[in-house]
C-alpha cells in the first residue's frame, strides 16, 4: 500500500487547542507520518494516482475534507464525509479523555489504567467508524485509522 509522506490540519477557523489537544495532534500526527498505509483504491474507468501522497484535512460546510495530492502535489483525489456518524463516538472519546486528564493528575494507576482501558475502547471504536466511511475512497489499516481519527478530533471540536 502507498504511504502519507506530509499531513497539514487546516484549523484556521478553529478556537485554538487546549495543550491536551494541541499534545495529542502533534503525537498522532509524528505517529502518522512515522508509520501509516493509506491507498486510493482502483475505481472504474479512472486511473488511481500512485502515492506517496499529501493529505490535508478540514472541515467544510459541515464535511470533513480529505484533500490528496501526490508528492509533487498535483491533484489525486479528493472527498467528504459527513461528521454525523462520528458526533457520538468523537463526543465520548472527548468525555473519556477529560477523565483520564483529570485521573493522571490525582487517581493511583490501577484506577488510571481502568480509564485508559475505556478511553483506547472508544478510539478503537471511532477507528472503525472511519474505516467504513473511508470504504471505497482509501484503504487504510487500523493503526493509520486510530491516528486519523485522533486528528478529525481535534479538527471536530477545535479546542
Amino acid at each position: 500500500m502507498s504511504k502519507i509522506i506530509h499531513i497539514n490540519i487546516d484549523d484556521r477557523n478553529l478556537p485554538p487547542p487546549t495543550p491536551e489537544i494541541d499534545q495529542e495532534r502533534k503525537v498522532a500526527m509524528f505517529d502518522l507520518l512515522e508509520d501509516n498505509s493509506f491507498a486510493l483504491p482502483a475505481r472504474e474507468g479512472r486511473d488511481v494516482p500512485p502515492g506517496p501522497y499529501k493529505l490535508e484535512l478540514s472541515i467544510k460546510e459541515r464535511r470533513l475534507v480529505f484533500d490528496i495530492k501526490q508528492e509533487d502535489d498535483s491533484v489525486a483525489g479528493e472527498f467528504h464525509l459527513s461528521l454525523g456518524p462520528f458526533r457520538q463516538v468523537v463526543k465520548d472519546y472527548f468525555q473519556i479523555c477529560e477523565s483520564y486528564f483529570d485521573a493522571v493528575k490525582t487517581l493511583p494507576p490501577s484506577q488510571i489504567e481502568t480509564i485508559d482501558m475505556a478511553r483506547r475502547g472508544i478510539h478503537n471504536e471511532g477507528a472503525r467508524v472511519l474505516q467504513e466511511r473511508l470504504e471505497g475512497k482509501a484503504d487504510v489499516d487500523i493503526d493509520t485509522a486510530r491516528r486519523l481519527f485522533t486528528l478529525i478530533c481535534v479538527l471536530h471540536f477545535g479546542g
